[in-house]
């Protein structure tokens, strides 16, 4: 699940060597692929007992006191500058307080299944943003193609050719314009963060407090106290924040520094996979041939988006 993201820097954030020799990276792989595969679950079942902004400020606290506490073993501090902080409230409202609101407010009303692949939709959007905001980013005929396959994909998933029958337009939009949320806040961040000099922690650590605060004043705003207290949403809420949002994060760097970006990013393809079996299987959300069929049709133009040419030796 793309739910944070950092500016480029030194990766001090990461788990120390010694870490992650004691853990092999393909087992911690295989962790995040799950930890964000049922984030979708999670939601949907924190939605059932509580509002979406509710479940996303949840969400949020639990996830930035994980990474407190990883700051402080670590004994890393915050990020300094007005200007830093500044930028990093923008990218925490695209990157945190919003996508995640969205597809809490989707998932009142589609299935998490669904909300899983929406959110496989985020390398496209990036894809075709890129095009337009980062010059140094141009498309090759694999990339475009695989732009329009996975468009295609989401066709498919949806129903296009029987009117989209039974689909929930705005859930739907909602998880889509969540996945969008994010490349437009990755764009953000690398024209305005990159260079900081500050750990990735740091970094992350500060932006998850941010959107925290965000949505602490949101929420009273938009939502009432709740009668009583549902303990199985609660624990589905605060295993969305600790595992789904803090321990993610620290996962997610340690891959990045031990094996690099484009290895640790394919986690982004067994997301919907697991999404969709965990809501078949736990929440009893029905499957069509569609949607299988079209998840792969996305996963396979997303993956072909993410193929830049090889650069030529220089002579």
């Amino acid at each position: 699940m793309s739910t944070v993201t950092t500016p480029p820097g030194r990766v001090a954030g990461a788990p120390s060597a010694p870490l992650r020799r004691r853990l092999d990276w393909r087992l911690r792989f295989a962790a995040l692929s799950l930890i964000w595969g049922f984030s979708f679950l999670l939601i949907k079942v924190g939605t059932g007992a509580y509002a979406p902004f509710q479940v996303t400020l949840g969400r949020l606290l639990f996830g930035t006191a994980v990474l407190a506490a990883a700051m402080a073993v670590r004994r890393e501090r915050l990020p300094r500058g007005i200007r830093v902080w500044g930028h990093l409230t923008v990218a925490a409202f695209l990157l945190n307080a919003l996508p995640f609101s969205l597809f809490a407010y989707a998932e009142l009303t589609i299935p998490s299944t669904l909300a899983g692949i929406c959110n496989a939709t985020s390398p496209l959007w990036g894809m075709a943003l890129s095009l337009v905001a980062l010059s140094e980013d141009r498309p090759t005929r694999v990339r475009v193609a695989g732009l329009g396959l996975g468009f295609l994909g989401v066709l498919t998933v949806l129903g296009a050719w029987q009117g989209f029958h039974g689909l929930d337009a705005t859930g739907t939009a909602l998880a889509l314009l969540g996945s969008l949320s994010y490349p437009i806040g990755w764009i953000y961040v690398r024209r305005t963060l990159a260079g900081t000099g500050d750990s990735h922690l740091s970094m992350t650590g500060a932006q998850l407090l941010l959107a925290t605060i965000q949505l602490a004043v949101v929420t009273p705003l938009f939502t009432t106290l709740p009668t009583r207290v549902s303990v199985g949403p609660l624990l589905a809420i605060a295993a969305l924040g600790a595992l789904g949002t803090g321990l993610a994060v620290l996962l997610q760097y340690g891959l990045v520094a031990e094996v690099g970006p484009t290895t640790a990013q394919m986690v982004t393809y067994f997301i919907p996979v697991i999404a969709t079996a965990a809501g078949v299987a736990l929440l009893g959300e029905a499957l069509t041939w569609s949607t299988p069929v079209g998840a792969v049709i996305v996963l396979t133009g997303a993956a072909l988006t993410q193929i830049r040419p090889k650069s030529r030796p220089e002579s």
